[in-house]
């Protein structure tokens, strides 16, 4: 396939769903968990009530051996997910069982490029769409790596959502945004997860500069852990992620052998509601 072929995005959930909160006038609420972490009871309980806890959009880690974009906690959560045996396949899976009680939040895995090429471009594709993937983030795949994954999954009916930085130059930004889908993700801090804290003043800029290139949603993810970062991001943003506040309260509730306690499920989703709730009594402003 050229890589100068246009194909246009694809109508999904997660389309929808920016649609709906925009004619709510609020911002959403994207959550990230690692699939299987820290075993695939556990994590598909928090699955199955994540969205019922507050989130808009649900993102899905696949465990890798060596995610270089993560920091330690979801490091560690993959890591731990991998000794339980999650796999790829598994991971579609757990989505396939979320769809039996759930035909609407939009999901996006993210994680890295060699689970799939090992599982074969085309077969993951046929078997994400089956399962009720709505998007990819593989950040280890830039733009210029479309061919490989970007393209196949448009035409497949999946979208596929690109990372921007505070990094990301006016001369790189066009060719980022080229084939985005879905939305655009906006990463707050340079660094890795779970390290940093986003500042809503300095995000603001580089929206603005997005928005002027694109109509598509930008979801704001990175060193956001508490309802009030939420609420911020959510003010100036189109969605607030939130992923490594969610992993350590897993990690807290393990015991010394690495087994989930009694309040595992109900902490990480009592903290998804509570930021749910500062994003929700967020106004947004009138130009996002």
């Amino acid at each position: 396939m050229s890589a100068a072929a246009k194909i246009n995005a694809p109508e999904t959930r997660i389309g929808r769903r920016f649609a709906k909160l925009k004619a709510e006038g609020r911002a959403g609420l994207v959550t990230f968990t690692t699939a299987g972490d820290p075993d695939y009871e556990t994590s598909l309980a928090i699955l199955n009530g994540i969205a019922k806890a507050g989130a808009d959009v649900i993102e899905i880690g696949v465990p890798f051996s060596d995610p270089m974009a993560d920091g330690p906690a979801v490091q560690a959560s993959s890591l731990r997910a991998i000794k339980k045996g999650m796999t790829l396949r598994k991971t579609l899976e757990m989505v396939k069982s979320f769809r039996k009680q759930d035909d609407e939040t939009p999901i996006v895995l993210m994680g890295y490029y060699n689970p799939i090429y090992i599982y074969g471009v085309d077969a993951f594709l046929k078997d994400a769409k089956k399962a009720g993937i709505d998007g990819l983030i593989v950040v280890d795949l830039p733009p210029e790596e479309e061919g490989e994954l970007c393209l196949p999954a448009l035409e497949a009916g999946i979208n596929f959502i690109y990372l921007a930085a505070p990094t990301t130059t006016d001369a790189r930004l066009p060719r980022v945004l080229a084939h985005a889908s879905g939305f655009v993700y906006f990463v707050s801090i340079t660094g890795i997860t779970g390290t940093r804290t986003a500042n809503a003043a300095d995000v603001a800029g580089h929206v603005e500069r997005i928005k002027r290139l694109s109509d598509l949603p930008i979801a704001v993810g990175f060193g956001i852990r508490t309802p009030e970062q939420a609420a911020g991001i959510a003010k100036i943003a189109d969605a607030a992620v939130v992923g490594s506040a969610l992993v350590d309260k897993v990690t807290k509730n393990l015991d010394a052998a690495g087994n989930p306690g009694p309040n595992t499920v109900s902490d990480v989703l009592a903290l998804v509601s509570e930021l749910a709730e500062g994003v929700r009594g967020t106004k947004r402003r009138a130009a996002s």
